[in-house]
C-alpha cells in the first residue's frame, strides 16, 4: 500500500519524504489556504521533492474550464496528478485530460456508482472520503470494501485511493481490505509510530540502563 501524505506544508512532506513515508501528496483548495502558498509554486515545489504523483485540483465546476485549468497545472511537472470533483462535468474532464495522458484524480466520491463512472472515465485514482460518511453516520470503510471488491470483479485500473482518513485504525482497515493507496494527514501518519506500551517499556530500559552506569561509545 502507498502512502500519500495530505497536504501542502513543505517541511512536513520533506520530514516524512526523508524517512520513506511518503509515495505521493494530495492537495485540494482548503489545504492550499491553510498553506498561504500560491498554487503554481508549491505545487511545484512539491513536485521537485517528492518524485511520486502529485495531486493539484481544478477549481472551476464545468467541464471546458476544468481542462484548461488541469492542462496548466500538469506543465507544471511530470509527476501531477490533476484532481477534478466527482460530478458529470468532472467526469467529462477526466476522460479528456485522461486521453491527452495526464493522470487524473476523481475526488470527494461518496459511493460506489460514482467510482465506477470514475473508473470507466479512465481515472487514475479515485478518492472516497471515508471521515466524512462517518461523520453522518454512515460506515466510510464499507464503502472502500465494495469498491475494492467492484474494482476486481471487473479488472479495472483505477486505483483506490482512500481519503479523509481520521486516524491510525482508518490505515490499518484499509491496508486489510486492499486499498491501493491511503492519503493522511502528517499527524496521522507519525500517530502509526506510538503506542503506549513502547513509551513504557522504553521509558522502563532507559531508567535501567541508567543503573548500570554504563555508556556506548565515547
Amino acid at each position: 500500500m502507498r502512502f500519500f501524505v495530505d497536504t501542502a506544508d513543505i517541511a512536513a512532506i520533506r520530514e516524512l519524504h526523508e524517512l520513506g513515508m511518503v509515495d505521493g501528496v494530495t492537495t485540494n483548495p482548503s489545504l492550499i489556504l491553510k498553506s498561504g502558498r500560491d498554487i503554481l509554486e508549491v505545487t511545484k515545489e512539491i513536485c521537485d521533492l517528492v518524485p511520486g504523483p502529485v495531486s493539484a485540483e481544478v477549481v472551476s465546476d464545468k467541464a471546458d474550464d476544468m481542462i484548461r485549468e488541469g492542462k496548466h497545472l500538469a506543465a507544471l511537472a511530470p509527476n501531477v496528478t490533476v484532481k477534478v470533483p466527482l460530478t458529470w462535468d468532472g467526469l467529462k474532464a477526466c476522460k479528456a485530460l485522461t486521453d491527452e495522458g495526464h493522470m487524473v484524480n476523481v475526488t470527494l466520491c461518496f459511493t460506489s456508482a460514482q467510482a465506477i463512472l470514475a473508473a470507466k472515465a479512465g481515472a487514475t485514482f479515485i478518492s472516497p472520503f471515508i471521515g466524512r460518511l462517518d461523520d453522518i453516520g454512515l460506515d466510510g470503510m464499507e464503502l472502500i470494501a465494495d469498491i475494492r471488491q467492484i474494482y476486481d470483479n471487473y479488472g479495472f485500473e483505477t486505483n483506490l485511493l482512500a481519503a479523509s482518513i481520521r486516524s491510525v485504525n482508518h490505515i490499518i482497515e484499509c491496508a486489510r481490505i486492499g486499498a491501493d493507496v491511503i492519503t493522511a494527514p502528517p499527524a496521522v501518519i507519525k500517530a502509526m509510530a506510538n503506542h503506549v506500551l513502547t513509551d513504557k517499556g522504553l521509558e522502563q530500559f532507559t531508567a535501567d540502563w541508567a543503573k548500570t552506569g554504563q555508556k556506548i561509545g565515547v
